[in-house]
């Protein structure tokens, strides 16, 4: 589904991502582990477009995209959760889901996929009417993600999913993750700091250290490799 070859992008003067090659398949849920400041959100942040492209290509199903609008790209079907969820604070619940639908001209499956959002996270349901600054920082992750599952993505680009959330909640976004990968065939790019959790969801894995892959493979593979359990596992 999409291919990236020798990608560079960066800030100012700053290269962050320094020539990357990846692949992600249909269907799949891969994850790209790193410590802060490897490049892993400005590799998913040049994906959509947000970061230019400085050199290198970006392929969604054949098609280059690097040189697109980040409107564009979400039209083709790829969707961000970005890193610190930045949902709109002063708008409801239901009012943030509407705006994850904006672009769609299908009213009858917008509603089939509000009530599906609605069934993975029904606090969102009792609190449609809410603010979404006043949710707690587990719900409004549950509502960026419906937020971006409203566009109804072919991609869906999940930015550290887990960040400041509490154990029991990081479960059951890792769960939900799981379900919207399998029930609605979604391929997922997810950047994780967490790289144990990460890897366990995981079809493939990638390892970014300094803009650059150094280890790739699969879920499996990368769990059991020493010195991946030794740096970023803890063990």
């Amino acid at each position: 589904m999409l291919k990236l070859e020798k990608v560079q992008s960066g800030y100012g003067n700053i290269l962050a991502v320094k020539g990357i090659s990846l692949e992600v398949n249909d269907g799949e849920i891969i994850t790209l582990i790193g410590a802060n400041g490897a490049g892993k959100s400005t590799t998913l942040l040049t994906i959509s477009g947000i970061v230019p492209c400085r050199s290198g290509r970006i392929l969604l199903k054949g098609e280059e995209i690097q040189s697109l609008e980040s409107d564009a790209i979400v039209k083709k079907g790829v969707v961000q959760v970005p890193e610190g969820r930045h949902i709109f604070p002063q708008l409801s619940v239901q009012e943030n889901l509407d705006m994850g639908a904006f672009m769609r001209t299908d009213p009858r499956k917008v509603k089939d996929d509000l009530d599906y959002v609605y069934s993975l996270f029904p606090i969102l349901k009792e609190r449609r009417h809410q603010d979404g600054g006043t949710l707690s920082g587990g719900e409004q992750q549950m509502l960026a993600m419906s937020r971006a599952l409203m566009a109804r993505p072919q991609l869906l680009l999940l930015d550290e999913p887990s960040m400041g959330l509490a154990p029991l909640i990081i479960k059951q976004i890792f769960e939900i993750i799981q379900k919207i990968n399998q029930e609605s065939n979604t391929t997922i790019f997810l950047v994780e700091q967490n790289a144990n959790l990460a890897l366990q969801v995981a079809n493939r894995g990638y390892v970014l250290e300094n803009g650059k892959i150094t280890i790739s493979g699969s879920a499996k593979s990368l769990l059991e490799n020493q010195d991946i359990r030794k740096a970023y596992l803890g063990l």
